[in-house]
């Protein structure tokens, strides 16, 4: 700080050097809030100091670890994948914390995979023991299932590919779910879900009328099809083609599903149409403890319960939905949509 003297002898400063905090301040605020288990500041704090110090992995990871704690595993594996690829061998460690977060996600083959990984790059690595005890337990569940390794590996590649897309789609990142869902449609062609969710993230990308063709020849296959019946409202909704919408919903009005996925399709779909009453009564009447792991449960409760005049149930579950899927926050709150 400079300073000089006025007329009347006072000191008057020149120049102030404003305190910037940098990446080292907030990665510190964020391990404490971790260690406190306050994980929503951690995540908050530890995002910005990767945001002013993008070249410090050890903040990108113990982000990671805080989204592993709060079960949001895929995003703890985009993390920590993006260290390895900028980074490489020398935080051998993202390999065995990529494991342990696909063992959570039940993706055993890659578990393992990225385990054994581990434990060639880093033979006496910290997590060693840790290592080899998944890489044990894994050995016993194949030793079970000899006789079904094609169905579990296929199995397991379908729920890899299946988990990739929902992360994508519950966070509106269309453009990056759509190559995921492609190969899911063509590896596994019986798996109808893929090719609604297809339509979906193609209208959201800006291909609206590629993605209404596809839905209406997939209706007319399946006149049936509840998927086809909640896309098709969705999209006529969002067109302002209020006719062909409102035909879509009335049909949904009288459709009741056995489960809870379903149900919350049903749901969320009258929600984004607008038809707020039924759709919080659909809501109301879900398995709460199925869903949690849903971050558009969460969203489309809450914009329901705010237009049907429950403000404060809207806010409740909107912090909750905040808690669980932080990426909920950049969405906007109940009270800036429908």
């Amino acid at each position: 700080m400079h300073t000089s003297n006025n007329n009347t002898g006072g000191a008057v400063v020149d120049n102030i050097i404003p305190f910037t905090p940098e990446g080292e301040f907030y990665f510190n605020k964020g391990v404490r809030a971790f260690r406190k288990r306050e994980f929503e500041k951690a995540s908050k704090w530890l995002r910005r100091a990767v945001e002013l110090s993008p070249k410090q992995p050890v903040y990108q990871c113990q982000l990671s670890v805080v989204h592993t704690e709060t079960g949001d595993y895929h995003t703890a594996n985009q993390i920590l994948m993006n260290v390895l690829a900028d980074f490489g061998h020398e935080y051998v460690d993202c390999y065995y914390l990529i494991s342990n977060n696909y063992a959570h996600l039940g993706l055993f083959q890659d578990a393992k995979k990225y385990a054994k990984e581990y434990l060639n790059k880093a033979p006496e690595g910290d997590f060693k023991e840790e290592a080899e005890q998944l890489v044990s337990v894994l050995d016993i569940e194949e030793e079970e299932d000899e006789d079904d390794d094609w169905a579990f590996e296929e199995e397991d590649e379908l729920m890899m590919h299946q988990e990739s897309a929902f992360y994508y789609m519950e966070r509106q990142q269309w453009k990056e779910a759509l190559p995921i869902l492609e190969e899911m449609i063509r590896l596994f062609p019986n798996f109808v879900s893929a090719k609604h969710d297809y339509a979906v993230c193609l209208f959201f990308a800006g291909e609206e009328q590629e993605a209404i063709e596809l839905e209406e020849d997939w209706r007319e296959q399946e006149p049936l099809s509840l998927h086809s019946m909640c896309n098709l409202a969705v999209f006529y909704f969002h067109q302002g083609k209020t006719p062909q919408s409102q035909g879509h919903i009335q049909k949904l009005r009288n459709v009741y599903p056995i489960g809870e996925q379903q149900k919350l399709r049903v749901a969320a779909t009258l929600t984004q149409v607008g038809e707020y009453e039924a759709a919080y009564d659909r809501f109301c009447r879900l398995e709460k403890g199925k869903l949690k792991g849903h971050l558009s449960y969460y969203k489309w409760f809450s914009i329901a319960a705010y237009h049907t005049g429950e403000p404060s149930k809207a806010l409740s579950l909107w912090e909750e939905g905040c808690t669980r899927h932080p990426n909920l926050a950049e969405q906007g709150g109940p009270w800036q949509q429908g």
